[in-house]
């Protein structure tokens, strides 16, 4: 499970605002990315508190409003699929990233990047975590709000394209997914990089 021992190392120097970053939604084919960031008190103990694809989503929703009331501060931001586009998906998610940052009040002055790439742009000190998610709480919490913000997001397009079924994969590549964009066509909210290879599916 994971605790603050990585938190707890970077205060130990001359930070001490530690904030954890995650995304959720780099892998499916439609919809925006989106990331978190968030600052807790280093003494807070959540119980249940773990990598969200760990999570039901139940759980993850418990979760979700316990992380928002407790935290110090928290940002959520997303990037759009017009700028998945433009920029490719890793540098969209750096967007969205440095976005969720920006929004934390008071700001953190260091970083606990979950993965293994720094993203582009960051504006303070930072460390990347691989499997940050199973390893730092701050880390494991964004992890949570990314992730239930972008399924909250994906279950509005659900109501939009009741055909898509989106409220079930979520935007991700499942066989019904194919199957709908085969048969009622690629919508607006679709990543067209990504469905290069749709002929295959038919």
């Amino acid at each position: 499970m994971p605790d603050y021992t990585i938190e707890r190392e970077i205060t130990a120097n001359r930070f001490q605002a530690v904030c954890g970053v995650d995304e959720a939604g780099r892998g499916p084919l439609a919809g925006p990315v989106c990331a978190a960031a968030v600052i807790l008190p280093l003494n807070l103990q959540i119980e249940g508190l773990n990598d969200s694809k760990k999570l039901t989503e139940k759980k993850r929703e418990e979760l979700f409003s316990i992380i928002t009331e407790k935290a110090i501060t928290y940002g959520i931001a997303f990037a759009t699929v017009a700028e998945i586009e433009e920029h490719n998906i890793l540098n969209a998610t750096f967007l969205a990233m440095n976005r969720a940052l920006e929004q934390l009040n008071p700001a953190a002055d260091f970083a606990l990047i979950d993965g293994n790439r720094t993203p582009k742009g960051i504006q303070i000190p930072s460390k990347t975590v691989v499997k940050g998610d199973s390893l730092s709480c701050s880390i494991a919490a964004a992890s949570i709000l990314a992730k239930v913000s972008r399924d909250r997001m994906m279950e509005k397009y659900d109501e939009m394209y009741p055909q898509y079924g989106f409220k079930k994969h979520k935007g991700y590549g499942t066989k019904a997914h194919y199957e709908a964009i085969l048969q009622d066509g690629i919508l607006p909210i679709h990543r067209r990089s990504f469905l290069k290879n749709l002929d295959e599916h038919r």
